[in-house]
């Protein structure tokens, strides 16, 4: 099995199966992480050009490493002091990366639907590293993986994705993800955080709540969202310390979801806002393990974009079984 498109646009552009597919993909990746050598040769030849015209540090250098780690090699682009600040647009940018032989170009931008707009002006793989309050569809891939690695499933577990809903890409990406495998997701955060219409748009799968306990009681999992203050153009809230207290995870709040329920993040964490040290830092959670395998599901999009097939029965990428075999 293949991907159906050339591009990664987001999550909601993927059947439940390409999804597995990354995800399996993903795992054989993973495992070369504890190699000496932790590199193999797929993309050898080929270009990861790098176009973030937002701030990134975790994304960026996830990608960086994904591609490095695949034998690529990496362009990236500093946007504050490149062409764009003459004014040269996003397409005419992109077009000239593809001249000099690009044959990714990984991209973050302000704006919802400029990857999309991308991917249509240029040849080369279009892959969306978030994309204004869009989508973010490889953190979405790497939560899955690390709920599927910590949970064994997906299917019919209870996540709730707590916070900024209103703002997040990565609650969107969740959202399509967690949905088109089964899992109940529970949405919640204060009124004017969380948009209209969310129930209709992702089907019976998804619960709307304003109240912590009433999204919490039996969950397995819990996302918590950045509060994404740069990009509220108003007062939605009236202080930090009251969300905090409403809406911040901490002991207590947690003790409301299951005993073995996981703790998420994307980062960066706002500590103290929405969620408190020891439960960040505590047994529950798995922001850390989110990082590390935001790196191995890079990799697998970065592998299948390329036209790959997959897993073989060893469970080993094409290239890497045959590498394998070879030594």
């Amino acid at each position: 099995m293949k991907l159906r498109h050339k591009d990664l646009l987001g999550l909601s552009h993927l059947n439940a199966e390409e999804i597995e597919l990354i995800l399996n993909t993903a795992v054989p990746f993973k495992k070369l992480f504890t190699r000496s050598i932790k590199k193999v040769p797929p993309l050898r030849g080929k270009t990861v050009a790098m176009l973030f015209y937002e701030p990134s540090t975790r994304t960026r250098t996830s990608f960086e490493l994904a591609a490095t780690r695949l034998s690529a090699d990496v362009l990236s682009l500093a946007v504050s002091s490149s062409s764009v600040q003459k004014g040269e647009s996003l397409t005419d940018t992109a077009l000239n990366l593809e001249a000099m032989k690009v044959d990714y170009i990984v991209l973050r931008h302000s704006v919802s639907g400029a990857p999309e707009l991308l991917a249509r002006a240029v040849r080369a793989h279009v892959v969306n590293a978030g994309d204004g309050n869009h989508e973010h569809p490889t953190q979405g891939l790497l939560d899955l993986y690390t709920i599927r690695e910590k949970k064994k499933k997906i299917q019919g577990l209870t996540v709730a994705i707590i916070g900024d809903i209103l703002h997040s890409r990565v609650a969107r990406s969740n959202i399509w993800g967690l949905t088109k495998l089964g899992a109940n997701v529970r949405l919640c955060g204060p009124a004017t955080l969380i948009p209209p219409g969310l129930k209709e748009a992702f089907g019976s799968n998804v619960e709307v709540t304003y109240n912590m306990k009433e999204a919490l009681e039996g969950a397995d999992v819990v996302n918590v969202l950045r509060l994404q203050l740069e990009r509220q153009q108003e007062n939605l809230f009236p202080s930090l310390r009251e969300y905090h207290e409403f809406y911040g995870l901490d002991d207590k709040k947690l003790s409301w979801a299951k005993k073995d329920c996981i703790v998420m993040h994307p980062g960066p964490m706002n500590r103290g806002v929405e969620i408190s040290s020891s439960v960040a830092d505590g047994p529950q959670s798995v922001i850390l393990e989110q990082v590390t395998n935001g790196i191995a599901v890079r990799m697998a999009v970065l592998y299948l974009l390329a036209g790959s097939t997959g897993v073989t029965p060893t469970g080993l990428p094409q290239q890497m079984a045959t590498e394998r075999k070879a030594s």
